[in-house]
Formats: C-alpha cells, sequence, structure tokens
C-alpha cells in the first residue's frame, strides 16, 4: 500500500457533522406508508436513495454506504432487499428487524449498539419497537450498492400514494399521473 498525505481541506471534505446532515422523509418509495415514515440522513455516499438529488454529508463511498435512521415508535422500512450486505446497529431506542416473506417471516429485536448483518437478497425491513424516538446506523456494502428491491405489495400500496419508481428506480409523483421527479 502507498502511504499518501491529505490536507486539512482535503481530510475536511470526508467528515460529516451530526448537526448538519440533512434529513430526507421522502427518499424511499416507501415514505407515504403508514408505519413507514422516517428521516434517512446520508452520511458517507448516496446509498440506496431513490431520490437522485439526496443530500450527502460525505460524496465519496468507498466499499460501503453510511446512513442514520430517524424514527418514531411503530415506523421503520417496509420489506425490501438489497444486491449488496445491509448492517443495521441501533443508537437509540428498540429496532426490531425482520424478514422473508409470508408464512416463513422471522424478526429479531435488537438494543442499542447491538447488530445485525443481512445478507444480500434477503427480503427485510425493520420497525422502531421502542418506547422512544429512535436513531439507527446503516451500512450497506459496495461502492456501488445497487438498488431497491421492493415486495410486490409496497409498490402496489405506494402508488395508492402517488409514488412510484421510474425505470431507473428514482422516485416518482405519479399523483394527477405524472412523471415528474419528486425531487424538481
Amino acid at each position: 500500500m502507498k502511504i499518501i498525505k491529505l490536507s486539512f481541506e482535503e481530510m475536511r471534505k470526508r467528515v460529516s457533522r451530526y448537526q448538519r446532515l440533512l434529513p430526507n422523509p421522502e427518499q424511499k418509495v416507501d415514505a407515504r406508508l403508514r408505519n413507514h415514515k422516517r428521516e434517512l440522513l446520508s452520511v458517507i455516499g448516496h446509498g440506496v436513495s431513490e431520490d437522485p438529488d439526496n443530500p450527502t454529508a460525505i460524496i465519496e463511498a468507498e466499499d460501503f454506504h453510511v446512513t442514520y435512521i430517524r424514527a418514531k415508535r411503530g415506523n421503520g422500512a417496509a420489506l425490501h432487499a438489497h444486491p449488496t450486505v445491509e448492517v443495521f446497529i441501533p443508537l437509540t431506542g428498540n429496532w426490531t428487524v425482520y424478514w422473508n416473506e409470508g408464512d416463513d417471516q422471522e424478526m429479531y429485536t435488537l438494543l442499542p449498539y447491538d447488530c445485525i448483518s443481512v445478507p444480500a437478497g434477503v427480503m427485510r425491513g425493520y420497525l422502531n419497537t421502542g418506547p422512544i424516538d429512535g436513531l439507527m446506523m446503516n451500512i450497506v456494502g459496495g461502492t456501488d450498492p445497487g438498488k431497491v428491491i421492493w415486495a410486490k405489495s409496497v409498490l402496489e400500496e405506494a402508488a395508492t400514494t402517488g409514488l412510484s419508481l421510474n425505470s431507473q428506480g428514482e422516485l416518482i409523483n405519479i399523483d394527477n399521473k405524472t412523471t415528474e421527479k419528486l425531487c424538481d
């Protein structure tokens, strides 16, 4: 390995201050669904955001992406899969991670600083099941983490709220039959 030197300004581009992170409550197609409201704060890389203009603190992602998730009790992400590993680490509150569809669904409740690593291709979701608003760290593998694969039922329900995905996997507002990107 070649040792490199960075200036203060170069390293400063690689620092994220929690207080300066911009939450994105509609970064995913399930954002308007009951029990799936949450704020996603992109720390490193764009992750698997479906909003191409998602604000990100540290743009450069080298083999992983980090996001903080804030949610009130009873809220989280709907059933979905990724083509890469996804790691969850609760920082505050209790979070239940569930996986598989239908009768095969399993779940595990995590307490602060516990960790679970969900393999690529496994349908998964999560909910803040603690008594307080929760904060959880999410890490997705890969320099290019790919796109979210949503359970069919999630996409169908999201369409009733006016959210859908275009052919590139980006959020679109389908209210009034428009295909205008939400971020425009």
